[in-house]
């Protein structure tokens, strides 16, 4: 989805304001801006005598929900994470939630994705533990989703799991039993997450922690979600440290749907967007939906105003983790990973494509220098000295 094409929804439907909800407007209005003047600009100029080129660079949002911001946070955490990634396998393991209870997550957003987040962690925590499979503890990076390919609703976790672990006395292990590629049984992991989500859930209606429609009968409610299956999804492991970089750069900064998937947006705000069919043995189709009806389901993904959907436990945990790290690769006869390393935008972008973004465009022999930063009010115009090339 490009920005423009929200910029026009919400341009052309500036009733929508009044429809979305108090929380996801400052999101929205984000997006609508993220580019143009609104925001201000940096002004750069050619530095060469003979060469008058002056270009302006609008500032982007720098918002979560935006598909086209987040690139240069993105690849500074994958950065940070590769340094701390561990010789051994990784595994990715999803927890879904069923359906019938996407009423009450929507109107509990933050306490139902703790809920979901403590289960899935404590679903992993509690095989892992386990002398039977690993007998140690593992480290786990996870992540919240909530949308689906045609923008549906469908919160869920995905996880990354370390095939090794820590025991007690600090000794390095590794999975000792590993079957059809997972690391846990699926069907024994999916009964000890549904046990596990229910009775936190229970414990915060009761403590109106959550908090439920006067029409809902709970009890009636209960009983169905003990008799569904809660659907888990274990996958074959990452084939090493590599993928696993290559699976955070794709899916930690995430948003609903990326610029690319939307095709058209027409003079009656229809929206066209590419989507793959998983009921259809994943076939790639497309959908085309009123706009009011594509910022309604865009607006369900805009998280609360400082949640945190990316977590980390056990050896990933924050507190400790790089003592932990060096004391496991010392163990394992590996050298430590590198210090960090700042690289400034425009030599990640020569990196990434091929192009120096500093390069006169004019006259393709000048370097284009920052020459001003014109912010939007309350700030005021700000000069600055050429950077260092």
């Amino acid at each position: 989805m490009s920005t423009a094409s929200v910029q026009t929804l919400l341009q052309q439907m500036p009733q929508w304001r009044q429809q979305c909800a108090p929380g996801a407007w400052p999101a929205l209005q984000a997006l609508q801006n993220c580019r143009t003047p609104a925001l201000g600009y940096h002004l750069y100029g050619c530095n060469r005598a003979n060469c008058e080129n002056k270009q302006m660079q609008y500032h982007s949002c720098r918002n979560r929900h935006c598909p086209n911001c987040g690139s240069s946070k993105q690849e500074e955490w994958v950065q940070a994470r590769m340094r701390e990634l561990i010789p051994c396998k990784y595994y990715h393991v999803v927890f879904t939630l069923p359906h019938a209870l996407n009423g009450i997550v929507m109107g509990n957003r933050k306490a139902m994705f703790n809920i979901l987040f403590e289960a899935a962690h404590y679903t992993l925590h509690t095989f892992g533990k386990d002398p039977k499979y690993l007998g140690a503890t593992a480290g786990i990076i996870s992540v919240l989703h909530t949308w689906g390919q045609n923008l549906s609703f469908h919160p869920h976790v995905h996880c990354i799991v370390s095939g090794g672990g820590t025991t007690k006395t600090g000794d390095w292990v590794e999975a000792k039993k590993v079957k059809y590629g997972v690391l846990y049984p699926v069907q024994a992991m999916e009964m000890v997450y549904r046990g596990r989500f229910m009775h936190l859930l229970n414990k915060a209606v009761k403590q109106s922690e959550v908090l439920l429609p006067p029409s809902l009968d709970y009890a009636q409610l209960r009983q169905d979600l003990y008799a569904k299956r809660w659907v888990v999804f274990a996958k074959q492991p990452f084939g090493g440290p590599q993928q696993v970089v290559e699976y955070l750069g794709r899916y930690t900064h995430k948003v609903a749907i990326s610029k690319h998937r939307i095709r058209d947006v027409d003079e009656q705000n229809r929206v066209t967007f590419g989507y793959k069919d998983y009921a259809d043995g994943s076939k790639k189709k497309l959908m085309t939906l009123d706009g009011e009806e594509f910022l309604r389901r865009f607006e369900q993904h805009i998280l609360p105003k400082g949640y945190c959907k990316i977590r980390s436990c056990g050896l990933y945990t924050n507190h400790g983790r790089k003592t932990r790290i060096a004391a496991i690769l010392e163990q394992l006869d590996v050298p430590p990973h590198p210090p960090a390393v700042s690289v400034p935008w425009h030599l990640r972008m020569v990196e990434k494509t091929g192009k120096d973004p500093l390069l006169c465009p004019c006259c393709k022999l000048g370097r284009m220098l920052l020459l001003e930063i014109v912010r939007p009010a309350p700030w005021q115009s700000q000069v600055h000295k050429p950077p260092e090339c």
